[in-house]
């Protein structure tokens, strides 16, 4: 069973940082890509930023280019995503994200807030 576990949410102060991470299990991590979802109040799902299988490639959404990295440790099956500087803007849920064999599957996500 394909499982994501997110968690490093939490309030934060305008300006301040974060570093979210998602445990995975249940398919071989190391094989597939990754990505970080996140969804604010009453807005759709915006996509963040992806990584591929190796960790080589990174892939950044233009609203959070310079302030984000995401990474991943394959050793450890985990997906990270360091926010820094972080804006009222990047209040959201995130949610990691991958798809197995054709089927696309979720965390729970985590609740990030910025208050300014």
């Amino acid at each position: 069973e394909v499982r994501l576990v997110e968690s490093g949410g939490g309030l934060v102060q305008l300006g301040g940082s974060l570093r979210l991470s998602c445990a995975a299990s249940g398919f071989t991590f190391g094989s597939d890509d990754m990505s970080w979802v996140r969804q604010a109040p009453g807005k759709g799902p915006e996509w963040v930023s992806s990584i591929s299988d190796s960790g080589g490639l990174t892939y950044y959404a233009d609203s959070v280019k310079g302030r984000f990295t995401i990474s991943r440790d394959n050793a450890k099956n985990t997906l990270y995503l360091q926010m820094n500087s972080l804006e009222p803007e990047d209040t959201a849920v995130y949610f990691c994200n991958t798809d197995v064999w054709g089927y696309e599957y979720w965390g729970q996500g985590t609740q990030v807030t910025v208050s300014s």
